[in-house]
Formats: C-alpha cells, sequence, structure tokens
C-alpha cells in the first residue's frame, strides 16, 4: 500500500542517516564522576574546584571526611583531612596521565621521586610493576582563590609491559606544544599524539603510546564562539571518544560532526569515521567550550580490575595485592603520608637524585 511504501521510505531515511552518522554512543557525564571510556584509556575524571584561599598551612576552612566527592559542593577534599588531595596508596599495570590546566598539585612516591607541578604541566607516570604515590592538592595562595582543574586519565599497559620498572616524566607548560586555527578561535592542547605537523612531547618509553602505531592522542580544544577544528582520521581499528566538560548553557552550541551535544556530555564516534568537524556554533558572549578526545588502539586483552590493580587475571591481582603486603613497592620514604611541600616552592621534579625545574625557572628551594 501507499502507507506502508511511504513508512518504508522513512525507515530506509532514518537507517541511512544513522549509517552515515559519525556518532555511534551519547551519555552525560558529570564531575567528580569517572567518565565511560574505551581502550586503551580505563579511566578519566575531570576535577574542578574552586578551592578558596589557604590560611598559612595551606589548608581548607573546612576538614575532609576522607572521602568527600560532593558534586554539589563548589570544592571536595578527596581522600585529604585539611589540605585536599589523595594521600599515598598503590598502583600496579597501568599508568597515570595528570594534565592540569589549573592549581598545584604536591607528587610524592615510594621511589622518594617528588615534584610540584600545575598550571598546565602534564606528569606522566608509569605504575609498572608497582608504585606508591600521593597526590596533594595545597592552597599555595592566600590572596586569592585557587581554583583547580585538571584530568587525571588511566592508560592500560599491555601484558608485556605490566611488569616494568615503574618511571615518570615530566612535561611542563612551557613545553606542550598547541596548534591554534587561523583565526584564533581554538586552541588545541596536544598532549599525546600530532596534530597539523606538531607531535607531543615523549612519554615514557614503555607506554602504549610510545608506538606511533597505537595511535593514542589525548586533546585539549579550547573553543570560542565561531571557533571549529577539524579532528584528523584515526588509524584503522582505533577508538575515539570527545568528552565537553565545560562549555555554553545552550544544548545545540557545540556541535560534533554537525550534532549537538551539550555541555557534560561525551559522544563515542564510529570506527572508520573520516575527518569529523567540532565546532562552537554559540554566539558571541557565550562561554568558551573546553572538549577533550581520547583516542588510539585498543589493547587486545582480557582486562582485570580491582581499585588500583590492573592486570590481566585474577590470579594476577591477587598476586599484586600478596606482593604490596609483602614489599609496600618499595615502603614509603616520607614522614607523613599526606606530603606537601614550602608554599614558596616552585615548579619542580626529582627523579633519581635529580631535579628538573621547568624552562627558565630559578629553582626555589626553601
Amino acid at each position: 500500500s501507499t502507507e506502508q511504501l511511504v513508512e518504508g521510505s522513512a525507515s530506509e531515511q532514518l537507517s541511512t542517516a544513522m549509517a552515515a552518522s559519525a556518532i555511534l554512543k551519547r551519555g552525560r557525564i558529570s564531575v567528580p564522576a569517572p567518565f565511560e571510556t574505551q581502550s586503551p584509556f580505563l579511566f578519566c575524571v575531570y576535577h574542578k574546584d574552586m578551592f578558596p584561599p589557604g590560611n598559612e598551612k595551606m589548608e581548607a576552612p573546612k576538614r575532609g571526611n576522607g572521602a568527600d566527592f560532593d558534586p554539589a559542593a563548589p570544592y571536595r577534599m578527596y581522600h585529604g583531612d585539611r589540605i585536599p588531595g589523595f594521600p599515598q596508596h598503590p598502583h600496579r599495570g597501568f599508568e597515570t596521565f595528570t594534565c592540569t590546566m589549573e592549581g598545584t598539585v604536591d607528587h610524592t612516591d615510594s621511589l622518594g621521586c617528588a615534584g610540584r607541578y600545575g598550571q598546565g604541566d602534564a606528569q606522566w607516570m608509569t605504575a609498572g610493576s608497582g608504585i606508591v604515590h600521593g597526590e596533594m592538592l595545597p592552597l599555595v595562595n592566600q590572596d586569592r582563590n585557587n581554583t583547580l582543574r585538571l584530568f587525571q586519565i588511566w592508560l592500560n599497559l599491555p601484558k608485556k609491559s605490566k611488569m616494568v620498572p615503574p618511571a615518570q616524566v615530566m612535561h611542563w607548560a612551557e613545553e606542550i606544544p598547541h596548534h591554534i586555527t587561523p583565526d584564533g578561535k581554538v586552541d588545541v592542547t596536544i598532549w599525546a599524539g600530532e596534530v597539523e605537523g606538531k607531535r607531543a612531547l615523549a612519554p615514557n618509553p614503555n607506554s602504549w603510546a610510545a608506538d606511533p602505531e597505537n595511535d593514542v592522542t589525548v586533546l585539549l580544544l579550547t573553543m570560542k564562539p565561531g571557533g571549529s577544528f577539524i579532528l584528523p582520521p584515526a588509524r584503522s581499528g582505533s577508538l575515539r571518544s570527545l568528552y565537553v566538560v565545560e562549555g555554553p548553557e545552550r544544548a545545540s552550541s557545540v556541535r560534533v560532526a554537525g550534532e549537538a551535544i551539550s555541555t557534560m556530555s561525551f559522544v563515542t564516534l564510529r570506527e572508520g569515521a573520516a575527518e569529523v568537524a567540532v565546532e562552537h556554533a554559540g554566539g558571541e558572549g557565550e562561554a568558551e567550550a573546553l572538549v577533550l578526545l581520547l583516542q588510539g588502539r585498543p589493547i587486545p586483552e582480557p582486562v582485570k580490575q580491582y581499585g588500583p590493580f590492573v592486570m590481566n587475571t585474577e590470579q594476577e591481582i591477587m598476586q599484586a595485592f600478596a606482593d604490596y603486603r609483602r614489599t609496600q613497592f618499595g615502603g614509603w620514604p616520607w614522614d607523613e603520608d599526606a606530603v606537601v611541600f614550602p608554599r614558596s616552592k616552585g615548579r619542580f621534579l626529582t627523579v633519581q637524585g635529580v631535579t628538573h625545574y621547568p624552562p627558565g625557572a630559578k629553582p626555589v628551594d626553601h
């Protein structure tokens, strides 16, 4: 009948439109809850905390409850007491990649390494066979707010690399490459991968990202209204997710492959999708949009995760707990579980007794 023909035609059009769409899946995200990720990524969280001015001890006005992740609060203490953060805790079998935009992070670990970073720096740490580290968030400013904005991303390691020695490298903000679109409306921070001939700083040598064939790409698009950026095609087999973590209130302002994506949402892109346009279609005066891209070739191995340990089998998880109980992954060489450095201490990283500083920085040791 005519009705059947019309219905069939509409159904075919819908199927064709769905097939043509570069978007495979949509979902919502929240802060500070972990995002849904695809292999080789295990975890991604966006921390945005409007910390107030600190006191003389770099403390917050309130005391933490041991597990403060309240999404409705202007800021959270996490596992910290008077200074927010994450006191010593273990990891094995993967990497943490902590990419900052604002704020201060104090790092200490079971190998005796230490560092202070933030304001655009990125720390790449391979947990490998096992490491214990602390990440504290001191409120260094007494005369103004201590806004924190950062991503922590967990990148899996393949079986052959899960028991490599721990390692870390700091990517100082001054050296991280950026790509600015010709109209100046999009700033692409290249934390991993390559854009327009600009390659990110090198990860640790045993990282899945160390092999360009694995196509690991982590980009942050800071987009003004009217700005657009074309994501280059991914390698065959790579998986891609986009997360709109900040942006205008109007739901139709940010578009991916021509489809509106509201703020605090994510999309996964269809495998084989070619160049994909990301646009801020909002009008003048609307808020900037922040869009995170996670891309890479998946690791074709089983994943067994229990808390801070990520291995391939249940037996390996049990062995990780046994090893940690027996060795403490080298022990904790610091006097406190939650170590912070003096307020006046600048950005630095000490690894194997050698201290590194940002380009042009003068050491401040008191």
